[in-house]
């Protein structure tokens, strides 16, 4: 590494210590950039959705930032996903390549890997959040909700699909966040059905229910519910008014909703959103960056955490190759991951009618269709088709 991409000169403050932030920090620190991460949440978080990585262009990333092995260590061994009708028989498996690429890691688990790379190097400050932002043109004044104000040369919103960042740069988030006529929850349930890295999808016209056992635990299992309906008006702090919601829209299902809906009022862990993309005119202004979610997140099937890692690496790389010039590194990283982003987004667009088609009549014809492709036969084609988004770009040279 030349004297040029070394960037010790560069303090940079980045919103959010999920997934994106925590990569980012590990790839400006490794150029020597004194990094500050703040999350408001009290500590790192551990639980989340299972992610994956597929693909030549996540493997040579996660390689570079030096993490490949570890997540390899870490990861899921998710096998098979099977579609079961009301009484359990299986309609159709769906290949453990569909559902969970080359390698699967549960998020919180990555989150911890790129923590520890990072603790040492990095400034994580938890339970603070960002309360304001004035880009001077000479550097940003943030104040913080708790914190004392500083000044840092860049920022970076990495704040998830619902960014604070974002909201105070670029403007509400009203502009920019597309619902996609869905709603997705998650959350703990007994593992009652003896699953061992498993799964089971059951779905009706507008809803489905999935059921998954995924780190071998023979206790636990995961649910994940996904419903149609037009937008709703909800409090996003009130746990009990989201658990009225699916109960509400899940009432009289069959196969084991009604177990999923009994353990889940006793659910702790409950994530509800409606599944959306974030669609910005521009990633950056002046020495303001929106990376991953917050810039181009999709709630589920659109390979965010990949794309959101990809998108850390192209930054930090663009910021060395300038030697921290921010003006040329923006409008870099723009080009490179916009349509990258873009093409990652568009296949999210079916997460929602995968899950829950509208008709009985859309039920059977997307297991027909999934039928035909996990023939072996079509096992190249189907891993092409996967493929093909998380590899839409090209990655270039950055220093060592």
């Amino acid at each position: 590494m030349t004297h040029t991409h070394r960037l010790g000169h560069l303090t940079v403050l980045v919103s959010g210590a999920g997934v994106a932030g925590p990569a980012l920090a590990l790839c400006l620190a490794r150029y020597g950039a004194r990094v500050t991460v703040v999350e408001k949440a009290p500590a790192l978080r551990g639980d989340g959705f299972a992610v994956d990585f597929r693909g030549h262009v996540h493997r040579k990333v996660l390689t570079a930032m030096g993490i490949w092995d570890e997540v390899h260590a870490r990861q899921t061994h998710t096998g098979r996903q099977t579609v079961v009708d009301v009484d359990g028989t299986p309609r159709v498996d769906l290949p453990a390549e569909m559902m969970s690429g080359d390698v699967e890691i549960f998020r919180g688990e990555l989150a911890r890997i790129l923590h520890e790379r990072t603790e040492d190097t990095v400034e994580y400050v938890f339970g603070d959040s960002v309360a304001t932002l004035t880009d001077t043109g000479d550097g940003v004044d943030v104040t913080f909700e708790r914190g004392a104000p500083r000044r840092f040369d860049l920022v970076v919103g990495a704040d998830g699909l619902h960014s604070r960042t974002r909201r105070l740069v670029f403007g509400d988030e009203s502009r920019f966040l597309r619902f996609q006529d869905h709603y997705v929850a998650g959350f703990g349930v007994p593992n009652h059905l003896g699953l061992d890295r498993t799964g089971r999808l059951y779905s009706e016209p507008g809803r489905a229910v999935c059921i998954g056992n995924y780190d071998g635990d023979p206790e636990r299992a995961g649910a994940l519910l996904v419903f149609r309906s037009e937008r709703l008006a909800y409090d996003r702090g009130d746990v009990a008014g989201q658990k009225r919601i699916l109960r509400e829209r899940f009432a009289g299902m069959g196969w084991e909703a009604p177990r999923v809906l009994k353990a889940l009022e006793e659910a702790d862990d409950l994530y509800f959103d409606a599944i959306a993309q974030i669609h910005v005119d521009r990633l950056t202004k002046g020495r303001v960056a929106l990376l991953g979610d917050a810039g181009y997140g999709a709630t589920m099937g659109g390979m965010g955490t990949g794309v959101a890692i990809v998108g850390a690496y192209v930054l930090a790389g663009e910021l060395a190759l300038s030697g921290g010039d921010h003006r040329t590194a923006f409008a870099e990283y723009e080009t490179r991951i916009r349509d990258f982003a873009k093409g990652c987004q568009k296949i999210s667009g079916n997460a929602g009618p995968f899950f829950a088609p509208p008709t009985e009549r859309r039920i059977r014809s997307r297991d027909r269709m999934y039928r035909l492709l996990s023939h072996p036969l079509m096992a190249g084609f189907f891993k092409r088709l996967t493929e093909k988004a998380a590899t839409g770009i090209e990655l270039r040279e950055y220093p060592a």
